[in-house]
């Protein structure tokens, strides 16, 4: 089984060093997961993203890969493991998030979703049952539970139906787990989503529904969707307090450098963003001092290194004016080194919160990192 061991737990506040083991491998706490939403994380290949940020777990995901190329290639590949080279953990999302995105082409019934692909129009149904089917097939190491995310703002009526809506998946989805077996020999965890909009008492209601349930870890959902960000921690504290503590907490879709370590310091373990890699690919860099615009002039000659504090590969091999030549030359290569630089610092920035939550010195160096990573340079 999935397990989940507690190691740390800082004395200033409710940020914790643990460790996930699963049947692909290791995974310490806290950490960031790359989004490869169809098998592949953008721009990088699957031996830099090993060597050169060592990622521990990445996402793929359920909507996306169910639709191209489909779970006849996928399950003739042996799962997503064998078909694209990745020996570690992956997570699957459960297509719930491009529900909420697609609320112009599909339509929510007590059943399930119809919905239209982005790719050809064709009609499609997700249920909670067909979700957990698809990740298997997959065969995610952890796998999440069907839900709908409600958009930000949303009325407390709709949250509140939603929300009932989500639970009675959640109990669907846990039964048709429980019924049907891995089919490629490795372990599979299930995660509830804990939603409820920005509302307390839903929240509230959701994790201690969710916290019931005794599952192997437990993610929030629902957030980072454009609600203030002091909402958002407000949120998440609530839950926090009310989730398991001897099971991994799972903050989806989040998000910037300071939210990561914000929400470490409430009490959460997991992150996944697609941030990094879509903000690299239009040049945006984040580092140790703050937030560089790759394509400004004022990087024509400037031959230091990307992040001067940096360590990975990347940040010593290349300077901010080679790959501003790059971006303005529209060379893909630009792409590639911008996308494993921001992935390599993530890693990064929850190595180093791990480290000191170990240390005991956590909650001071969040604060002064938090002051430097927003800032433009």
């Amino acid at each position: 089984m999935l397990t989940f061991k507690l190691l740390k737990r800082d004395q200033n506040s409710a940020a914790r060093a643990g460790e996930i083991n699963t049947e692909h491998g290791r995974i310490q706490t806290p950490i960031f997961m790359p989004v490869g939403t169809a098998g592949a994380v953008k721009a990088v290949h699957i031996p830099e993203l090993k060597t050169d940020t060592d990622a521990r777990i990445i996402l793929g995901n359920t909507y996306h890969l169910y639709l191209r190329p489909g779970l006849e290639v996928i399950k003739a590949a042996g799962g997503l493991h064998r078909f694209n080279g990745w020996d570690r953990p992956i997570l699957t999302d459960s297509g719930g998030y491009q529900v909420y995105s697609l609320s112009n082409t599909r339509k929510l019934t007590e059943e399930g979703v119809i919905f239209n692909s982005h790719i050809d129009g064709s009609r499609h149904t997700f249920t909670p049952e067909f979700v957990m089917d698809i990740q298997r097939i997959i065969g995610a190491d952890i796998m999440m539970a069907f839900d709908e995310c409600t958009p930000y703002p949303c009325e407390y009526d709709y949250a509140t139906k939603s929300l009932d809506l989500t639970h009675r998946w959640l109990d669907r989805c846990l039964v048709h787990f429980e019924k049907n077996e891995p089919h490629y020999g490795h372990h599979q965890a299930l995660f509830p989503i804990v939603q409820g909009s920005v509302y307390k008492d839903l929240r509230k209601l959701s994790a201690e529904y969710i916290a019931e349930k005794g599952a192997e870890g437990n993610a929030i959902g629902g957030l980072s969707v454009g609600e203030p960000h002091e909402i958002m921690y407000e949120m998440t504290d609530l839950v926090c307090r009310i989730l398991p503590e001897d099971k991994p907490r799972y903050l989806m879709g989040v998000g910037t450098p300071v939210n990561i370590l914000e929400s470490i310091a409430l009490g959460i373990d997991m992150f996944d963003c697609v941030m990094p890699t879509r903000n690299a690919r239009h040049g945006l860099l984040y580092t140790s001092e703050g937030i560089i615009n790759i394509k400004n002039e004022k990087w024509k000659t400037d031959f230091s290194p990307i992040d001067e504090n940096g360590n990975s590969y990347v940040d010593q091999q290349y300077s901010k004016a080679y790959l501003r030549h790059l971006f303005r030359s529209q060379e893909i290569l630009g792409g590639m080194i911008a996308s494993l630089h921001n992935l390599g610092f993530y890693l990064w920035l929850v190595r180093e919160a791990r480290l000191h939550i170990l240390n005991g010195t956590y909650l001071d160096w969040k604060n002064s990192m938090v002051g430097k990573l927003d800032q433009r340079l």
